[in-house]
């Protein structure tokens, strides 16, 4: 996934290990609803997996800058000749800030086309320090999820400039992480106008979503079958901004789940009463699809389970909140709010 959930508390360990057994890079574009008839399979994708870089020549850093971490690190940036993001969300902002020819090296949420042949310096979801290393960086980004911190530590004891953000949470964040990528890599003029054009279209898919009628709630699902994790997001999980913003109610939240995610038990499912389940896209695979979904204990029992109402987004881009979020709204929006089941 794009990102691994935030998890904050008793579920870390066991998320961490289920995405090192099963993996969660996203496939290619934001997913279509998955039909209610064909088990989740087989659905056309919407869009082609791509960053899209800012118009125009690529923008000349202006360095050194000097910024603070959100490790607390003050750190300094020479140069921004050999650059090496390690979430897929901070990949994508440099590509479409128009740098992505500096870029060496991703991480494994890294899967859009542009990036797909660059060195994966990360086992699972853990990065290898040897690797990053070992392709001379000048500048490595990081998220504050990013681990193990031992390997961010021998990165930085390596003399590698790490600067360190916080992760997004909600739509929001897209813009103060533009800003903060782009005064890093000193080219704070193309990072107002990505904020600006991710602001615009942001605000045209909020402003075109269906208005009046029923608020359809939705439960966001983190499945790993493989590892046995089936997980209910909560207030945060980090899915609430954009399933409100796509005209719907996060049900985990209204709930009373104020954590991030929670085990799904029947009675958790039932006292939710989603009308919609809003799941990952390799999550749902790894269940086996709709007809496996259901299975799981309290799913069919639920409004969405009886209807089949299913929204899928890829794993890559569902919570990235950065430059191609409109997208992810757009596609959300259209499954939440599509009449019959999904």
């Amino acid at each position: 996934m794009h990102q691994r959930p935030r998890v904050l508390g008793a579920f870390a360990a066991t998320l961490a290990l289920a995405l090192a057994l099963s993996g969660c890079g996203g496939s290619a574009g934001t997913g279509a609803a998955r039909s209610g008839t064909d088990g989740g399979k087989g659905a056309a994708h919407s869009s082609a997996d791509r960053a899209e870089p800012l118009s125009g020549p690529a923008p000349a850093p202006a360095l050194p800058t000097r910024v603070k971490s959100a490790d607390g690190h003050r750190v300094e940036v020479r140069s921004a000749a050999r650059i090496v993001p390690l979430t897929g969300s901070l990949s994508e902002i440099v590509y479409s800030l128009g740098l992505g020819k500096r870029v060496v090296a991703r991480d494994i949420t890294t899967t859009f086309a542009q990036a797909k042949k660059l060195p994966v310096v990360t086992r699972a979801h853990d990065v290898s320090a040897e690797s990053v290393l070992s392709l001379k960086p000048t500048l490595v980004l990081a998220e504050t999820t990013t681990g193990p911190a031992e390997a961010i530590g021998q990165i930085r004891a390596a003399g590698i400039p790490v600067v360190v953000l916080k992760p997004a949470q909600k739509l929001v964040d897209a813009g103060t992480r533009i800003d903060a990528v782009a005064a890093a890599l000193g080219v704070r003029e193309a990072g107002e106008r990505l904020r600006a054009r991710t602001d615009k279209r942001i605000d045209a898919v909020r402003e075109n979503r269906p208005a009046g009628g029923k608020r359809p709630r939705v439960a966001f699902l983190y499945l790993r079958g493989s590892a046995s994790v089936h997980l209910l997001g909560g207030a945060r999980s980090g899915a609430s901004s954009l399933i409100e913003a796509a005209g719907g109610v996060d049900a985990g939240k209204e709930s009373g789940l104020k954590k991030d995610f929670t085990p799904i038990t029947s009675e958790a499912l039932a006292k939710a009463a989603p009308d919609v389940i809003l799941v990952m896209a390799k999550g749902l695979e790894s269940v086996d699809g709709v007809d496996g979904l259901l299975k799981i204990p309290g799913v069919a029992e639920t409004p969405a389970g009886q209807q089949r109402r299913i929204a899928s987004i890829d794993d890559g881009i569902l919570l990235s909140y950065g430059p191609r979020t409109d997208k992810v709204l757009t596609d959300l929006t259209g499954q939440l709010h599509k009449a019959g089941t999904s």
